[in-house]
């Protein structure tokens, strides 16, 4: 899926910003200062585009809800759509003709001093399992499916089965444990990620749009699909996008559904769903030529129920790309804690490409009285100084062996997932992005914070990932029930194809080092020389079942191939699951 972008609508424009804002310097990412106690003022139940400023809370009721049948008895009438006119990819000579590779950043000492240059001493973790998914060479009960760029890798991983969507397509595999006697066994698919919303009408079921996104909410033990819509029904200009939400009935993903359709006014890109004990919390982008996202809860008690339901949604400006905590875990936080949102620092269309903070939010959402929701921040949290590997987003960047196509690394945002942890003792939050390093490769930034008493998030640990002058990008990161800390990326260079490894640390071991040596899910075996684009994004989960075992998915090229293939698997880290119930689960 090509990379969205949409013009930028009057009330954003700096005229139009409150004045207040003005004196707020770059470094706290110029968002609108204007108290959002305001939003007491500003309980707007409409998709209209005027209702969505900044300094308000915007009521969003669902515009449609349902129930499905089963998933198999969607597909069995779902009829696909035709699909939107698609840009031919740029080929490899094109991609030669661009300007040339953006020049190593300079590393700062303090930047250089949170640098990893060697491996881990302890063995590698041990890969409990992998196998293909979505992509070249897959084959499942409903086919084979066109590998479209980027892959938008999302993963989600329940009790007994493993889901995987690929830009639009997805496909459900057996766990082995209560259900199936082995892993990787392909249940279902591949399908268009809307065969979920056969029949529920509109958008939802009748455009097909990629970035879906799945989860699985181990508290309430159900599955949570979330689908954006990207063009307007009808290609009129005055009509809404779509947000749509799909949340099993139950645990099993070929089980039925309670769908929501939500308009919004304003371009849904890039959407990135956590779980909290509250509400699903949705950031999204109103696109790459606009400094603005939107950050939206719908309210998950009731949508877990299937009754009718509400999102609230602020708009916040002059920002980087958010990203909400997200539940790992059966231990909840603290009663009435606020979600915790986090964002990077610089700007790239401002080409700011550097920063020294995380900048963090508390957002309380209020379901019974939204004049009380309320959104503070940001706090700007001291890290290690850092540069946008590649200077951010589709930017020609990672190299590969025996072609001129680099690859590109979103170096301008933190990643999928921000996780969030309740130890009893102390709460985590552990976050990721890929950043210029000293050796003039690319490297995987990695925080954990931790929350004091009163709920705000400090600087724990931190480090860069780089133990050579290859790149590790676009890593996906999550924590055991331990405290250990796993981290899932791409990995490639000059001399090395494109492929898929994992770094490790134990919770006891020395702060800002991954201890495990690095292991390797996929070796590439050849260049992607059709686009710069990669993926956009890879997820890391925790397996529900022992609360120990992480399962990641990313993009790797086989020999001779065309297009990507993409490889899933699981590790567990010394120590975690000894005890555990489920330890032959694999």
């Amino acid at each position: 899926m090509q990379r969205r972008t949409a013009p930028m609508p009057e009330m954003m424009r700096p005229e139009k910003l409150c004045a207040a804002c003005a004196p707020i310097a770059t470094a706290c990412l110029l968002v609108l200062c204007c108290s959002l106690a305001a939003s007491a003022a500003g309980q707007n139940p409409s998709s209209d585009a005027a209702a969505w400023q900044p300094g308000r809370t915007i009521v969003n009721p669902a515009v449609h809800q349902d129930r499905s049948a089963p998933l198999p008895s969607l597909y069995a009438a779902y009829q696909a759509p035709p699909r939107p006119p698609h840009r031919p990819r740029p080929s490899g000579a094109e991609q030669a003709q661009k300007p040339a590779p953006i020049p190593p950043a300079t590393i700062t000492a303090q930047g250089a001093a949170v640098e990893q240059v060697s491996q881990g001493t302890r063995p590698a973790p041990t890969l409990i399992t992998s196998f293909d998914g979505l992509g070249v060479g897959f084959s499942g009960p409903q086919g084979t499916a066109e590998a479209r760029n980027p892959s938008d890798n999302s993963l989600g991983v329940g009790p007994d089965e493993i889901v995987q969507i690929v830009n639009s397509r997805m496909a459900i595999y057996a766990k082995k444990g209560k259900r199936h006697p082995a892993t990787g066994a392909v249940l279902f698919g591949p399908v268009i990620t809307n065969t979920l919303f056969q029949g529920f009408g509109g958008p939802c079921e009748k455009m097909i749009s990629g970035d879906a996104v799945v989860r699985y909410d181990q508290l309430a033990q159900r599955w949570l699909f979330v689908l954006p819509i990207f063009r307007r029904p009808n290609n009129d200009p005055t009509a809404p996008y779509a947000m749509c939400y799909a949340v099993s009935t139950g645990p099993d993903p070929l089980g039925s559904y309670y769908r929501y359709q939500f308009n919004r006014p304003l371009f849904p890109d890039y959407p990135r769903p956590a779980v909290w004990t509250d509400g699903y919390y949705l950031p999204t982008s109103t696109g790459d030529t606009v400094i603005q996202k939107q950050l939206c809860a719908a309210d998950r008690n009731k949508m877990l129920q299937g009754q009718p339901a509400d999102e609230q949604c602020v708009i916040i400006d002059g920002v980087n790309f958010l990203n909400a905590s997200d539940i790992d875990g059966q231990r909840l936080p603290p009663a009435g804690t606020p979600n915790i949102v986090m964002a990077a620092g610089g700007t790239q269309l401002h080409e700011i490409f550097e920063d020294d903070g995380i900048y963090a939010w508390t957002w309380h959402v209020d379901w019974d009285n939204p004049a009380k929701t309320h959104l503070s921040g940001p706090e700007k949290i001291a890290v290690a100084p850092y540069h946008y590997l590649c200077n951010g987003q589709l930017s020609k960047c990672v190299p590969q062996p025996n072609t001129d196509v680099r690859l590109d690394a979103q170096g301008d945002k933190l990643m999928q997932r921000l996780v969030y942890r309740n130890f009893g003792r102390y709460q985590s939050i552990v976050a990721v992005h890929s950043i210029d390093t000293k050796a003039g490769g690319g490297g995987v930034r990695w925080y954990e914070f931790r929350l004091d008493k009163q709920g705000s998030p400090h600087l724990y640990q931190q480090g860069t990932y780089a133990p050579d002058g290859n790149y590790r990008w676009m890593g996906s990161i999550a924590m055991d029930r331990r405290g250990d800390i796993g981290v899932g990326y791409s990995f490639g260079g000059s001399s090395v194809y494109p492929g898929q490894r994992f770094a490790a640390r134990l919770a006891s071991d020395p702060k800002g080092q991954m201890t495990l040596h690095e292991a390797v899910l996929a070796d590439g075996q050849a260049s992607q020389t059709n686009t710069l684009r990669w993926e956009d994004y890879s997820t890391l989960d925790i397996d529900p079942d022992d609360d120990c075992t992480f399962w990641y998915a990313g993009d790797y090229f086989r020999a001779g191939a065309e297009d990507y293939s993409t490889r899933i698997g699981a590790w567990r880290l010394p120590g975690c699951g000894a005890h555990h119930k489920w330890l032959g689960l694999f």
